[in-house]
């Protein structure tokens, strides 16, 4: 009988070590190729949902919607629901119903729940069913766009005295004149266990005075500390987080200390640059 020939032992292992090798080696441009998509996705959403501001303010005589209301206003904030990260299965966490279906720019939004999360957020929600579902939303809008409808007036909301002298609570998509439609910024990307109602603080009181800078609510940094924003104009950006208190380590159980001084931070500074002065 003639003999088949066939792989040795040793050819074999050299086969495989040779595999693993390609594959480390293709391993981090696949990981930030994904990120890369993740980053690209989530501008998209960020900036649909801003268009749908924008159509909303038009229909409104340049109105603009509240970033946070209740009791009266409620009905002309952006969106409803308080989101609870150490509570799961709290309604709001997975009930698009009471939340981003009630917002005031749902009808603008061509029916996608999808735009409502940075696809980089792995927050989830268990429903009514015992199921684990995504959560509704991952974005939330500057304070000082639209602003605190239970004081239209200030912006003033939870004892963050925001009424700062040189800074304006845009009310309509006119008023903004410092620094301009292309500098503020509408909606961002927020940390999963910062984020609860749809409001997020960027305080200004003591701006432009670096030393003064304070961290209310944390944006997130999904994209390799990194988060979405989009502005008033219509575009959206990636801001890369340069101050490594802008992004504390995750810990699971342990509630994030919010509103918390952060003299100096530069990425603060940023942010307080694309809002009001």
């Amino acid at each position: 009988m003639k003999l088949q020939k066939a792989f040795t032992l040793i050819e074999l292992l050299v086969v495989i070590a040779i595999i693993a090798i390609l594959a480390a080696m293709l391993l981090p441009a696949l990981s930030k190729a994904k990120i890369r998509s993740q980053g690209i996705g989530c501008m998209n959403n960020t900036k649909q949902l801003t268009l749908a501001w924008r159509m909303y303010a038009e229909d409104s005589r340049d109105q603009l919607p509240f970033a946070y209301a209740t009791a009266a206003n409620a009905p002309y904030v952006w969106v409803p629901g308080i989101l609870n990260d150490a509570s799961p299965t709290a309604a709001d966490n997975w009930n698009l119903d009471t939340t981003v279906r009630r917002s005031v720019l749902w009808p603008y939004c061509g029916q996608s729940v999808g735009i409502w999360r940075c696809p980089a957020d792995t927050s989830y929600g268990i429903n009514n069913l015992g199921q684990r579902v995504p959560r509704v939303r991952s974005v939330a809008m500057s304070n000082w766009v639209g602003g605190n409808g239970d004081s239209p007036q200030t912006g003033y909301k939870g004892g963050w005295g925001l009424a700062s002298p040189n800074s304006v609570v845009y009310r309509k998509m006119t008023q903004m004149l410092r620094p301009g439609p292309a500098m503020t910024f509408v909606i961002l990307d927020e940390r999963q266990d910062s984020i609860n109602d749809g409001y997020f603080v960027t305080e200004m009181d003591g701006y432009p005075n670096p030393a003064s800078t304070k961290i209310v609510d944390y944006p997130a940094s999904y994209h390799n500390k990194a988060a979405g924003f989009a502005f008033a104009d219509g575009h959206s950006e990636i801001r890369k987080w340069r101050d490594p208190r802008t992004t504390p380590p995750m810990r699971i159980g342990v509630p994030l200390q919010l509103n918390v001084a952060s003299p100096n931070n530069p990425d603060v500074v940023w942010m307080q640059e694309r809002c009001s002065y």
